[in-house]
């Protein structure tokens, strides 16, 4: 009988105990970048929300072109900036329980925040630039590790 065996008995008569992980099973190195893009993406949310914040009590801020933004003038971009960050917070965090509904819902809040933050470039071009790799970086962790995440003991 090997040394690292061991032989548990449970209500069922198979396996560990419920508190105690099974010996056989170990956290995959990959599965970091699970907790990296949930790292990031809460992180991230904070930072679109006071981008948002900003955007919505302190006008004169950003310095806006005589073109204007996008679509939208500089309050209703706030706003989505705001809303947009509060569900990346909620779904960053949702991620790091591993479920499946927290990847998709963390990839499309990441390519809306991606896609917030081009259109926002004129008003803060390096920052938004910064936030638009962030958010790529973290749409391939999920698409990429997303699948280890259910399969790891968190």
């Amino acid at each position: 009988m090997s040394e690292r065996a061991h032989h548990w008995t449970t209500t069922a008569g198979t396996g560990p105990p419920p508190d105690r992980p099974d010996p056989g099973v170990s956290r995959s190195r990959r599965s970091g970048w699970i907790w990296f893009a949930g790292s990031i993406t809460v992180m991230a949310g904070l930072f679109t929300a006071v981008e948002g914040l900003v955007a919505l009590f302190d006008q004169t801020y950003y310095l806006i072109g005589p073109s204007g933004l996008l679509v939208f003038d500089l309050g209703a971009w706030g706003w989505i900036h705001l809303i947009v960050g509060a569900l990346a917070v909620l779904a960053g965090s949702a991620l790091f329980t591993g479920a499946p509904w927290a990847r998709i819902i963390t990839v499309v809040l990441a390519g809306f925040n991606a896609l917030g933050q081009l259109v926002f470039l004129s008003a803060y071009p390096i920052w938004g630039v910064v936030v638009i790799a962030l958010d790529v970086l973290v749409i391939w962790a999920v698409l990429v590790h997303g699948d280890e995440a259910s399969h790891e003991i968190w």
